[in-house]
């Protein structure tokens, strides 16, 4: 057997450093092939996978690859900032073959209960509700009075949290993925906040998704549920409100969409696919580790190291089909909702989310700018998101208690109208979907 080759000095992605210039940090990486060391907290080395196709490769290589991080994680310190997000908890995300396949079905099921025009309405009223705290002030932050808030109350909503743990499950959700040293504390708070919420619908159920993962067929016992519900809230919370920001972001930044701001060609659709390709809500993640000892794309591996996906630097590499970030082809799809077995389940809500609360705040605010310059913009540290800490804006003071409420059709702006049937037909990812089309929201 070949010898295992000592690899160059690992690239420190948990820094500000990393979060400041993600780009020059996988430009870098890209001079070692397509696997790439990196280090994503003090003392915790991974290799990154960086090139495209390595990327789909492994994504569906169910028979080399594990998602079980167990025999890794024996080799970790149990207070690394990195464990809420790569431990084992009993769920999809960390789980294989027929374990997998239970609890992807109970989350399936849960989200398919989801109606997309029901979706897009309470999207819609509560995004108009959230510009009017701040619409006669004629300022913002984005991030902070509107993309982190419009899916912490639809998550709220669905589960049925109280409302009086709104700022722990945000916080419990952040911590995770800024990876810090308060990382472990933070998930330990949002597992008793689901842990508790649990324990109040078995006794006593409500019309709610809680309830509805209990009573499935699968039988998940209390642990399997909220441990459910945990993946569920963080991996579509923060990386929602990420999109939303990215998005808006984009669009204020780029002049192509100067007009969309006025009802120009350029649309929410338009940037929040191009955000995809470019500037993932989610940038490193979807954790493997082999089984034995192998090689993959010409670099020697060994049994049970931990091996992460580059969503961002994956999706802005040229491709066959694949000229320029944001470009569409019928031969390459963005990872950015990952790929085979393990692709994001709910991309057709995040999306519905996502497109509907821009459409609002973009027809409420049509002269919204930046206020600072956009080198000045700050980003939350950590080697798996992309996330703005602040997006600060102006704009002409709206007095939004003067305008009437919107009508049903009102809600339906021209891109969110047809987004069902867009998102069941694939489009340009048909690669990430991976099965047939989508009739209701949930694959």
């Amino acid at each position: 057997m070949t010898p295992f080759v000592q690899p160059p000095q690992p690239l420190a992605l948990h820094g500000p450093d990393f979060a400041a210039d993600p780009q020059g940090h996988y430009r870098r990486l890209r001079e070692h092939g397509p696997l790439a060391p990196v280090r994503l907290a003090p003392g915790i080395d991974a290799l990154l996978v960086i090139d495209y196709q390595a990327a789909v490769d492994l994504l569906r290589d169910t028979q080399t690859f594990t998602k079980d991080p167990r025999a890794w994680q024996a080799t970790v310190p149990d207070d690394s900032p990195v464990l809420p997000m790569l431990g084992y908890r009993p769920t999809a995300l960390f789980s294989d073959g027929k374990v997998h396949a239970r609890y992807r079905e109970t989350i399936n099921d849960s989200l398919a209960l989801i109606e997309p025009h029901d979706l897009r309405v309470e999207v819609a009223r509560f995004a108009r509700r959230l510009i009017g705290e701040f619409a006669a002030t004629g300022s913002g932050d984005l991030i902070a009075q509107y993309a982190r808030r419009l899916p912490l109350h639809l998550f709220m909503t669905w589960f049925g949290v109280p409302s009086g743990d709104a700022d722990r499950v945000v916080d419990g959700i952040a911590g995770m993925f800024n990876s810090a040293e308060n990382a472990a504390t933070a998930y330990a708070d949002l597992v008793r906040v689901v842990t508790d919420l649990v324990a109040a619908r078995r006794a006593r159920p409500g019309r709610d998704l809680t309830s509805y993962l209990l009573a499935h067929p699968k039988g998940l016992d209390d642990d399997e549920t909220v441990r459910q519900i945990t993946l569920l809230m963080s991996a579509g919370h923060d990386p929602t409100t990420n999109l939303i920001g990215n998005a808006l972001l984009h669009m204020l930044t780029d002049a192509r969409y100067a007009r969309s701001l006025h009802g120009g060609a350029m649309t929410a659709y338009e940037a929040i696919d191009e955000v995809l390709w470019q500037n993932p809500p989610l940038a490193n993640f979807s954790a493997h580790y082999p089984r034995h000892d192998t090689e993959f794309h010409g670099v020697r591996l060994r049994a049970g190291q931990l091996v992460l996906v580059s969503y961002a630097a994956a999706n802005t590499q040229s491709v066959p089909g694949f000229s320029a970030p944001g470009t569409r082809s019928g031969s390459s799809a963005h990872l950015a909702w990952s790929a085979g077995p393990h692709r994001c389940p709910a991309q057709q809500p995040a999306l519905l989310i996502a497109m509907t609360a821009i459409e609002q705040l973009t027809g409420q605010l049509c002269d919204v700018e930046l206020s600072v310059p956009v080198d000045g913009l700050e980003w939350r540290p950590g080697p798996f998101h992309r996330a703005l800490v602040r997006l600060p804006v102006r704009f002409t003071p709206v007095d939004m208690n003067a305008a009437t409420e919107p009508t049903d059709a009102a809600m339906r702006p021209n891109d969110a109208a047809d987004v069902a049937h867009d998102l069941g037909r694939g489009g340009a990812n048909d690669l990430t979907r991976e099965g047939p089309p989508a009739a209701s929201i949930g694959p």
